[in-house]
């Protein structure tokens, strides 16, 4: 007789209905895609597994707490979970590699090396679009004069020729625009370092 799987929405809604074995299944089903994810981001062992455990922590409470809607879309959730709890590790854990001088290996052949490892692209992708979800929250009219001095490099004269508004007026702009996104950053403990 072929083995039949129950689809995962099934699977929650059991387990959310108070079948735990439920939760083992969903868990023996995806282990090998979000472990396999994780450790090719981490590639430590013991750090993988705490975040794997982390990982269906979470998930078990966002379950428990009858907060989850991501209707049959179990595993990209999960792993969009896991995502974020390997960024917050790397985030964390920002230290200095230790290097040994050895004949094969001389200090000297990294120092210059500036390329983006993995773990500080995946940073630098997430802190931008935490950044730019933040920006979407501001006043239009400041939202606008950001946009135009950060990210298309303006200068204040040419700010205020594209939006008709005195230099003061943008310069004002800009300031009440940085002001609100400190106490969004500040009110949500969002950290926005790479």
């Amino acid at each position: 007789m072929a083995n039949v799987q129950t689809p995962d929405a099934l699977l929650v809604k059991n387990y959310i209905d108070g079948d735990e074995n439920a939760l083992s299944i969903l868990i023996n089903t995806h282990q090998s895609k979000i472990y396999g994810f994780i450790y090719s981001k981490i590639s430590d062992r013991d750090i993988s597994d705490d975040i794997f455990q982390d990982t269906f922590v979470k998930v078990i409470k966002t379950l428990k707490s009858n907060s989850y809607n991501e209707e049959g879309k179990f595993l990209p959730w999960v792993m969009r979970i896991a995502h974020n709890l390997i960024i917050d590790h790397f985030r964390r854990n920002k230290k200095m590699p230790m290097y040994r001088e050895t004949e094969e290996f001389s200090i000297f052949s990294i120092m210059t090396d500036h390329s983006m490892t993995i773990e500080n692209q995946i940073i630098s992708d997430q802190v931008q679009e935490d950044l730019k979800k933040i920006i979407e929250e501001l006043p239009e009219d400041q939202k606008e004069v950001l946009v135009m001095r950060i990210y298309q490099d303006l200068s204040f004269k040419e700010i205020s020729e594209l939006t008709g508004v005195s230099i003061n007026t943008a310069l004002g702009r800009m300031r009440y625009a940085l002001m609100n996104l400190r106490k969004v950053i500040d009110k949500h403990q969002i950290i926005l370092t790479t």
